[in-house]
């Protein structure tokens, strides 16, 4: 059985009806599948790209110059950066640069330092204030998505569970059917013997019968030949008591060649 999506061709072939089938659970048969897949596994070799019906991929419509970036590093096989925690220290000056130089720097660095923990004060006191009822916020907006998801969720189990019901009630229909399709063949076959038997019954009483007549008719030859000389009274009386014979033996071939038909 043939199926074709768009301009993929798959060749499916369905042969099991496990419903109504039975013997999955006998001793060895679960191992024998499992070392039938193994094999097949084993000795598979694709002989052709499974993803040629797809459209090539075109990656340039949604990639970005970070992204075109970071892809040519992976191509070349480059490390990533590590990330830089050199703004968040506080060194003193370096002493190997002029003076004012590097305590100006200095200072920069210090001013960067102080207003980025003035930032994360702030942000605790904004917490303080308004993060309770921000969580709040979240816990709801996530119950809503969890009650959705898990509405979907109901929905989707109610959906196999009607194509599990429909494949079994398909699938006990087939066996119904199988079962009745099965029971006709046998009584067929059983029927076609019968017939044979009894051809072979009638075809042996024919023959049987043939030579019985073919005997006959050598024997009223020879007493013919012989009787040319003798008593026609007694010739006359021979022959209707040889054609009474006649008739009975062809009442008996059409008895043993006309059996009864059930």
């Amino acid at each position: 059985m043939a199926s074709e999506i768009g301009s993929f061709k798959y060749e499916v072939v369905v042969d099991a009806l496990p419903y109504i089938d039975q013997g999955y659970d006998d001793l060895g048969v679960r191992e024998s599948a499992l070392a039938m897949v193994e094999e097949e596994c084993r000795r598979y070799r694709p002989t052709k790209n499974y993803l040629e019906h797809l459209p090539p991929l075109n990656t340039a419509a949604f990639e970005t110059k970070l992204m075109s970036q970071e892809f040519e590093r992976i191509q070349n096989r480059v490390p990533m950066e590590t990330l830089s925690m050199k703004r968040y220290e506080l060194p003193p000056p370096s002493t190997g640069r002029s003076e004012v130089s590097a305590w100006e720097e200095s200072i920069d660095n210090s001013k960067a330092q102080l207003e980025h923990q003035w930032v994360r004060a702030m942000n605790l006191e904004l917490m303080l204030d308004y993060g309770i009822e921000a969580w709040k916020a979240y816990l709801e907006i996530f119950v809503a998505m969890q009650a959705k998801a898990h509405t979907k969720l109901q929905h989707l189990k109610k959906e196999i569970q009607d194509v599990n019901w429909q494949r079994k009630q398909t699938q006990t229909q087939a066996g119904e059917k199988l079962r009745t399709l099965e029971a006709n063949w046998v009584s067929l076959v059983s029927k076609n013997y019968e017939i044979e038997q009894q051809c072979v019954e009638m075809e042996e009483q024919i023959h049987l019968v043939r030579r019985r007549i073919a005997e006959k008719e050598i024997a009223h030859a020879m007493n013919g030949s012989e009787q040319m000389n003798g008593h026609p009274e007694e010739n006359v009386s021979e022959v209707e008591e040889e054609s009474t014979m006649e008739q009975e033996d062809e009442q008996d071939i059409e008895e043993n060649i006309s059996p009864p038909v059930s």
